[in-house]
Order: structure tokens, then sequence, then C-alpha cells
């Protein structure tokens, strides 16, 4: 059994503005430290203790656009586990932070590691550009798929998917309006701040706004004339980190925490890639034999209002109203930024929150998901313990 017993986050900035000067192992440094020291608390009894920094048996981090190398391993040595942790960097995209935490879960579930710290991190403000030899200019982004399959920017592809399963304007920027209330609601009352660790003198989310139905119907559409996706709808680029503490349940020592019950990443139709979540989160239940009215809380990548509308409807979720509560009560990625690598485990810390911090009854279960560029879907399902 892999639990998670901690989770943190720093703040989420814009790209270009708040973090604009920190690279990602600056980032990723204070929350690696921060977890690490809330396992070795006093709130991990003897088991663990003051001893929790060197059991550490690795660091594994998502990041899409760094600078290369070993982003981990060197995020890991910056905050300060020493030189026998390893550290390895995975690349789901936009998947790339939940992918590595269910990473970590297999190398905890399988006996090998007693302690795994797991995570994501981006600095889209520090990101190198490059370019192909003999090109004078930088290119955007590598293919996420080879010559003769569609290969849309994430843009386009959530105008295609709206289209596709009929999600309109009107409903997009309700969502979009609803995501910033919420998070801002949710920093009023103060819910995100024992998962956030403070970088670069900020302790808060830096883009949660208060949005107007009306000020969003005069934006025009982003990718495609006509369209429905617009700035307002859409994530913003950002930069930001998150990672968890992962241990087997032996080793909790009394900690409350999500155990994984089950995790999947699956394929889809590359052209559709924000409909990604739909066949991982069924799998994940599937395995489970756990049907969607039992999970009681739902994150989802909010990358676009497009994307995660598509994906609700499909689930047989309404979040716009029954299950206002269940699905990113406190807002998401739309409020509060995107940053590719992160993003899948800022949901992971999110969830913690809701559900181990505020308390949910042991077996409550819990629902992370999110889309990636490619034709991907990444889904994890948690129950507190």
């Amino acid at each position: 059994m892999a639990v998670v017993v901690a989770a943190r986050r720093t703040p989420i900035g814009t790209a270009g503005h708040a973090y604009k000067e920190l690279t990602v192992d600056r980032l990723a440094a204070p929350v690696i430290a921060a977890v690490v020291a809330d396992v070795a608390g006093d709130r991990a009894g003897d088991r663990m203790g003051d001893g929790a920094g060197r059991l550490v048996g690795d660091v594994v981090l998502g990041n899409c656009m760094g600078p290369g190398g070993n982003v981990a391993r060197v995020s890991a040595l910056a905050a300060g586990l020493g030189h026998a942790v390893p550290g390895v960097t995975v690349d789901r995209q936009c998947g790339s932070g939940l992918a590595a935490i269910l990473l970590a879960a297999q190398a905890v579930r399988a006996g090998e590691m007693d302690l795994v710290i797991a995570g994501g991190v981006e600095s889209a403000s520090t990101a190198p550009l490059r370019t192909r030899r003999g090109e004078a200019e930088p290119y955007a982004r590598a293919p996420f798929t080879p010559g003769g399959h569609p290969d849309p920017d994430m843009g386009p592809a959530a105008e295609a998917l709206a289209a596709s399963c009929g999600v309109s304007r009107e409903r997009q920027d309700a969502y979009a309006c609803r995501s910033h209330a919420a998070a801002l609601a949710a920093r009023e009352a103060g819910r995100f701040e024992e998962e956030i660790v403070p970088v670069g003198g900020r302790a808060d989310d830096q883009r949660p706004r208060p949005l107007r139905a009306s000020s969003l119907a005069r934006l025009p559409a982003a990718f495609a004339a006509g369209g429905t996706v617009t700035a307002g709808n859409a994530s913003p680029v950002s930069d930001g980190a998150a990672a968890v503490a992962i241990v087997p349940d032996h080793l909790r020592a009394g900690l409350p925490g999500m155990r994984l019950v089950a995790g999947s990443v699956v394929g889809c139709d590359p052209g559709l890639p924000g409909w990604g979540p739909v066949p991982a989160v069924r799998r994940v239940l599937a395995r489970a034999g756990v049907e969607m009215e039992r999970v009681a809380a739902v994150e989802i990548v909010e990358a676009f209002a497009a994307q995660v509308l598509a994906v609700t409807d499909a689930l047989g979720l309404d979040p716009l109203g029954a299950d206002g509560e269940r699905v990113c009560p406190d807002g998401g990625a739309l409020a509060l930024g995107h940053p590719w690598g992160a993003t899948g485990a800022v949901v992971v810390a999110r969830l913690f929150t809701r559900l181990v911090r505020a308390g949910a009854p042991p077996g409550t279960l819990g629902l992370a998901t999110a889309a990636v560029g490619g034709g991907l879907g990444v889904a994890a399902l948690f129950e507190v313990v």
C-alpha cells in the first residue's frame, strides 16, 4: 500500500511575472524540503522522526519545458537531501506531475523504497528556447505525435473538443467565472494556507481575480474565427511546483493520509487530447470497482473550461450545478494558473487539503485527473486512511 502523507505546493505565478527569474530547481527545492520536514515532524512519531530526510529513496519530478538534464536530481540536491538521493525526471507533458506520483507509488508498493518524494515543477519564465541545427529561429514545442497523425496545439484542440461535444461559449465563461470566484473565496477563508510553501516573497497565488460574465462575453475567440475558447476561459502559462511524500502503510506511523487505490495512464485520439481523462477515469473506477457516485472529491486540471466541461459531461458530473462542491470547489488552473509539469501534482495537493487536512473520515474517496497533449489521460483514485 502506498500512502500520501504530506503534500505541498508553491504559490502559482503567471509566467514572466512573480517568478520570472526563478529556475525550476529554485521552485522545486523549497517544496521538496517542506514535505520532508512534514514527514520528519512530531506528527510522524518515532518510526520516521528526524531521520526522514535520510530515508528518502528517490525524488520523482514531472517537468515539460525545463533546461534538460535531470531536474529532479538538481532539485533534490538544492533541497539539501544529500548525495545519496538520486532523482528522476518524468515528461508526460501536462500530466507529468500526476504521472510522477503514480510512478513513485509503484516503487513504494513494490517494496523497493520506503519514502519517495514525487510531484512536478515548471518554470515557463526561464524555459530555454530550442533551435534545430541549421535553423535560425527557435521552435515553439516538440511534436506530440509523428508525421501522419494529428498534432494540434492545445488551444485549437480545446476548440475542436468544444465543438465535438457541444460545449457552448456561455457555459465555458460561466465555468471560468466560477473558478476564479471559488479560488478567491478559498484564499479568503484560508483554505490554501497549509498547502502553500512561500517562495520568492509570495505566499498567495498571483492570478485569481473577480470576473464578470459580461466582460468575458466581450473577449474574442483566441484560436478560431467564431470559436468559443478565449483568453478568459483558458488557463494561463504559469510557474510553480508541487510535491507529495509517499510511504508504505507500515511506516505511516499514525499520520493520516491518502492511499492510492488505483492509477491509470491511457491514450486517446491525439486530435482531441482533452478527452483523455474520460477513458483514464473510467479505467481507474473499473479497476477499483467503484461508481462515480462514491467519489466525494474530484480535482481535474482546468487547462480549458471547454475541456473540463466536456469531460465532466461524459462522466455524469455537473460542476456548475449539483456537483459544484465535488468538482474543484476551490477553483483550479483557470484561476490559479497552469504550470504544465506541476499541475498534475497541484491537484493531488488540493485533494490532500480537501480530504486529509479537512478531516474527512477514513474511506472517503478522491479523484485527480489531467488531459495531456498528444492524446493521453492520467487519473488516480485515493482513499483517506
